[in-house]
């Protein structure tokens, strides 16, 4: 069976404090857009096994393999897994690909299973796989508190997006060992947009070029940027400026996630 796993952006992300856990409170607006993974499963005997068109994801840290082991243990099945994942979501974009497809494997592996966990079983199982992954299993758009565990959902009208995806994987859990409480600025759009534009120059220097004609925004810890368009004349200016190294998407806003309909 094939699933599409979505992006989203982070229209805002604004850290409030740090926790005595030593996780962070933070507010978020989420929006999901149609850039995808696709992820097929197939049932085997008891081997589980990935391919995968991306080299960048090691083993180790792919979050699909981790899904796969902690639905299992929770619901007892001792069931293989054939996965192949065709990756088309950057890696450490700010774009919340890994999470997206570590709740695209339990949602789905709770249907080939025949499960029938509830979505909050879902989301105990996947809160510790990433800080994302309760909102895809969500699955709508919404207001994000707390550790970004706690929704108020919110309708938007559908929107254009560029997406621009320089060639820099980031860390999310680098970036907030980073963030200094102290120095946070409440009005800005985002808590590590300070961060990522002092450690890298080439990004900085596209930001600054265009913030201001265009109102550049950044997803998640980075290093993706975004833009709201109504026209796409209006915007072939950056297209022309982007880095040949970079990529770029342009995307619709979406109401849900195709998740939803699983």
């Amino acid at each position: 069976m094939k699933f599409l796993s979505p992006a989203k952006l982070n229209l805002n992300l604004k850290v409030i404090s740090k926790r005595t856990d030593g996780f962070h409170d933070l507010e978020t607006t989420f929006q999901l857009i149609n850039l995808y993974d696709e992820i097929s499963f197939e049932e085997d005997n008891k081997s589980v096994s990935i391919n995968c068109d991306c080299a960048d994801i090691r083993k180790e840290d792919n979050l699909i393999l981790k899904a796969y082991e902690a639905i299992k243990r929770f619901s007892k099945v001792d069931k293989g897994l054939h996965i192949n994942l065709k990756k088309i979501i950057p890696i450490g974009a700010g774009l919340g690909g890994g999470s997206s497809n570590a709740a695209t494997t339990l949602i789905a592996l709770n249907k080939i299973w025949g499960l029938d966990l509830t979505k909050e079983e879902l989301i105990s199982i996947g809160k510790d796989l990433g800080a994302d992954v309760p909102f895809f299993i969500h699955g709508k758009n919404a207001l994000a508190k707390g550790v970004g565990d706690i929704f108020f959902d919110i309708a938007f009208s559908n929107k254009n997006y560029l997406l621009i995806c320089p060639n820099i994987s980031i860390s999310t859990k680098e970036m907030f060992t980073r963030l200094n409480i102290d120095e946070l600025k409440m009005d800005q759009q985002n808590s590590f947009l300070d961060i990522l534009l002092r450690e890298h120059k080439s990004i900085e220097d596209f930001y600054f070029k265009f913030e201001n004609e265009y109102k550049l925004k950044l997803s998640g810890t980075g290093s993706t940027l975004f833009l709201e368009y109504d026209n796409k004349e209006k915007i072939e200016k950056i297209l022309k400026k982007i880095p040949k190294n970079w990529r770029f998407f342009l995307c619709e806003g979406l109401q849900y996630s195709p998740l939803i309909e699983v």
